[in-house]
């Protein structure tokens, strides 16, 4: 992909960005959960979120689409399948299913592609094999192909030393077709796991960082949801709007869960004109976010790092743009997502001339003039849709930018509507 200049200001309002990625995956997922048709409005259709609903569909459920809904109605139990089930480069998709089906009478094998299958698995194979779940994998359990023998769990507490919504989300599943659980973490992650499973009728209840969850003795109620657009796919544009001088964007039917856009309170503590307005309320907050262009200031981050880690590349092509030096730290976790955010960041920005130092936890960023340069994505839709950003500032070269489609398809074709000259 190369990005040319963007010679003039964003003006516009963006009403169809991309569907959630994460609730568009639990919807799939969780629509396994009751015994009754699940109805879901704006389903993300990427390629990690279809990778989902192949594998739901594997697992015994039909799979009907009706104009803009899909028409998800599950399987009287989860069924053994006869084939590898294929997660695509979704780390999100095959940690949940690790804790679905390890609560499952069957065997079961996740894989993935060969990004995915090099990320450590172990984070959340680790934690339910404490509890008495049986996984195993390749370099000891680390990484796939994951084996899967499924079975009823007893009632279990566990305190994870990691903040990780896709751990404690696996927990969850396990515990919910098994015996119950008591889950903590040291700082509270996304939540959109417990939202969700409140809202179709579980008895779970959550203590400041502790989640406890009673088993499930009958199927859940059927989801009914319209998923709202991406806070994480809207952010970088949000981000394209602060350093484009005289940008103005309004980002309608976003998602306002507040562990959603950490990112852009980070944005507004830098300078930037942010307004939130929240419109309705099912499963989750749902309204607008209002940007407006204005100058940037340095910012040190460390926490609520969990509620922004997505983001975080994003958010160090605004660092290039603020005045003094910025800083993320406590963001180890980025060493084990789609690829090493933090040392591809800071290598990526140092191509563009930018003064970037590494730390084992995250990085500083001084704020200057960047220029263009070939960058190598890694493999991750996020680093290449960051160094996209930055590139309407200077123009980019993006190798490997075919993994945008992973997550936000209609990426490019929103670029080309605000103005951008993009050569695929």
């Amino acid at each position: 992909m190369k990005i040319r200049i963007l010679k003039e200001p964003i003006k516009i309002t963006l009403d169809r960005i991309a569907s959630d990625k994460s609730i568009s995956h639990r919807c799939a997922i969780f629509s396994l959960l009751s015994d009754k048709p699940s109805h879901i409005k704006n389903y993300l259709k990427a390629e990690d979120t279809l990778n989902t609903l192949e594998i739901v569909k594997a697992l015994g459920a039909k799979v009907e689409e009706r104009e803009n809904e899909l028409v998800i109605t599950p399987p009287e139990k989860i069924l053994e399948p006869h084939n590898v089930l294929e997660c695509g480069n979704s780390g999100t998709a095959m940690r949940l299913f690790m804790g679905l089906l390890a609560a499952q009478n069957g065997f079961f094998v996740l894989s993935g592609d060969e990004y995915l299958n090099r990320r450590p698995m172990a984070r959340v194979g680790k934690p339910l094999a404490a509890v008495g779940a049986r996984i195993d994998g390749t370099k000891n359990g680390d990484t796939a192909p994951i084996c899967i023998r499924g079975k009823k769990l007893d009632y279990f507490k566990f305190n994870s030393s990691i903040s990780s919504a896709q751990v404690k989300s696996a927990l969850l599943l396990a515990a919910l077709y098994s015996n119950g659980c008591q889950f903590s973490e040291s700082e509270l992650s996304r939540d959109h796991t417990e939202r969700i499973l409140f809202g179709m009728g579980a008895d779970i209840s959550t203590h400041k960082t502790t989640v406890t969850l009673k088993p499930m003795h009958t199927p859940l109620k059927p989801l009914n949801i319209d998923i709202p657009n991406d806070p994480s796919s809207a952010f970088f544009f949000a981000v394209a709007a602060c350093i484009i001088p005289g940008s103005h964007i309004i980002l309608k039917n976003m998602l306002l869960n507040k562990t959603r856009i950490e990112a852009y309170k980070i944005l507004q503590k830098m300078g930037a004109d942010i307004k939130f307005k929240e419109i309705s309320n099912q499963y989750e907050n749902i309204g607008e976010i209002e940007i407006k262009y204005a100058p940037l200031n340095a910012v040190e981050v460390s926490e609520n790092i969990s509620w922004l880690i997505d983001e975080v590349p994003a958010l160090a092509v605004a660092f290039t743009n603020a005045k003094g030096i910025s800083r993320i730290r406590n963001a180890k976790e980025l060493r084990v997502k789609e690829c090493d955010r933090i040392a591809v960041t800071v290598a990526g920005l140092r191509k563009c001339g930018i003064e970037a130092e590494e730390f084992d936890d995250g990085f500083d960023i001084r704020g200057g003039e960047a220029g263009s340069a070939i960058i190598d994505s890694h493999g991750d839709h996020r680093i290449a849709m960051s160094f996209a950003v930055l590139g309407l500032k200077c123009g980019m070269v993006i190798e490997k930018s075919e993994f945008i489609a992973t997550s936000f398809p209609n990426f490019v074709s929103i670029l080309r509507k605000i103005g951008v000259s993009v050569e695929d």
